[in-house]
């Protein structure tokens, strides 16, 4: 192929984001052709000894989403099915060391990349004997978790699990600087170079900076410090990260680094520095598939955070985007917290804003510890009240959703848990599906 000849980039992902859209955009933009890798159009087929990917293209830039799905190695062994075919950025074998906390802790470790100290244990009771080691306050997170969630701050006596639901979870050193607002910085790196940086300021009522949690954000991508430079570079070649998003946190020991994201998220980014990744995303899956591109192109594309739909975007998936996943005015959801999880019934109710669970439920999982005191309006009341709110996991429609949710006595209702809309907006409400088979013969809950 000759250098001038366009080459054809695919992006996998079964989702729709903005991540995604803008790196097909700005391959456009720099000359190539793209086709979008997700559930309408793309199939696999071996026959008399031939591996045939439709659609056929040159390069993949791989964008899966695998940390908020109930079971990531479904959606890893498919990246692993095409990268035996075709060259992909951030191959599977690196995204499974990326997605796993401690495979990446182990192997920053290894490669002497400075981290938190941490310790994951199968059982419970090996953990919990640990815990001491940890201090007043410790960090424990879920071994798979995304946007901040499946992370919460523990003291001595918050009971904690080897599982939190169907994963693994583990202890962290908690590293924080005396006497100043919590703030982390988020630095992005393509291809060994940094393209950003931002500092992650956490909300109001909260000690985690992510921005999907209500974090502020500040740009730091010329005061960065040396040291955290090289950290963020050296951090996503030891993980072997063709793009990444790596997270740092500073003590008076100096930097560690908390996380490397294969599929870290722009829009804070952009929102912090008025630069995009995509375009740089873009040159890199170009030239590895030995097509080139104008460098001043990349650099003016980089200015703008172009989201737009691509042309790639498969037709019918204007159709299935109006159909999402369906749900019933009744589900048999599954909660998980610190001390445990368990499958219970919930009432989907789209007026209320956030979910609630029951007071003693909330005890036996140990969801929490509370984070704030916030007024709850439910849909079918005027007034607001007074509710402590903390974190629980929901797994709900295949998938599993980390939300703060508030905690009341539900005993005199007919549900321990209320899914709310940070939740039920992800679905379609079918109210004439019903998991339990006596709700016809029950009164309607007053919320």
């Amino acid at each position: 192929m000759a250098a001038a000849d366009p080459v054809n980039v695919g992006v996998l992902s079964l989702h729709t984001s903005k991540e995604t859209k803008a790196i097909l955009n700005a391959v456009e933009e720099l000359g190539h052709d793209t086709e979008w890798l997700r559930q309408e159009n793309t199939t696999i087929s071996v026959a008399d000894g031939q591996v045939v990917l439709e659609p056929d293209v040159d390069v993949i830039a791989n964008r899966m989403l695998l940390s908020n799905t109930e079971q990531p190695a479904e959606e890893l062994g498919l990246a692993n099915t095409f990268a035996r075919v075709v060259p992909m950025l951030n191959e599977p074998a690196t995204v499974l060391t990326a997605m796993h906390k401690l495979s990446t802790a182990t192997t920053l470790a290894v490669a002497d990349v400075q981290t938190p100290d941490v310790v994951l244990a199968l059982s419970s009771d090996e953990l919990n004997a640990v815990r001491d080691q940890y201090g007043e306050e410790a960090v424990y997170k879920t071994a798979i978790g995304t946007h901040g969630g499946g992370t919460w701050k523990v003291g001595p006596e918050d009971p904690i699990n080897a599982k939190v639901g169907n994963r693994y979870a583990f202890l962290q050193e908690l590293i924080e600087r005396d006497d100043e607002r919590h703030r982390d910085v988020r630095i992005y790196v393509v291809d060994g170079e940094i393209v950003g940086a931002m500092y992650r300021y956490a909300p109001d009522n909260d000690w985690r900076t992510n921005v999907a949690l209500g974090g502020s954000v500040e740009d730091a991508t010329e005061d960065l410090p040396s040291d955290a430079r090289e950290l963020a570079t050296r951090a996503a070649d030891a993980i072997g990260l063709d793009y990444a998003g790596v997270d740092l946190v500073e003590s008076d020991e100096g930097w560690f680094v908390l996380e490397v994201n294969p599929t870290a998220g722009f829009k804070g980014l952009y929102e912090a520095t008025e630069i995009s990744p995509a375009p740089y995303i873009a040159k890199l899956a170009i030239e590895r598939a030995g097509g080139s591109v104008d460098e001043d192109r990349v650099q003016e594309l980089a200015t703008r955070l172009d989201d737009s739909t691509p042309t790639a975007q498969p037709i019918t998936r204007v159709i299935t985007e109006t159909e999402p996943t369906v749900i019933g005015y009744t589900e048999e959801v599954v909660l998980s917290g610190t001390s445990g999880s368990t499958s219970v019934l919930a009432k989907s109710d789209t007026g209320a804003t956030r979910t609630s669970i029951d007071t003693g439920l909330a005890a036996e999982i140990g969801a929490g510890p509370i984070k704030s005191i916030t007024r709850v309006k439910s849909g079918s009341r005027k007034t607001a009240r007074s509710r402590p709110v903390v974190d629980v996991v929901v797994g709900v429609g295949g998938n599993q959703h980390t939300v703060t949710a508030s905690i009341e006595d539900r005993d005199h209702m007919d549900y321990p848990v209320l899914l709310g809309r940070d939740i039920l907006s992800n679905y379609r409400v079918d109210v004439g599906r019903r998991v339990d088979q006596d709700t016809e013969d029950s009164p309607e809950e007053e919320e």
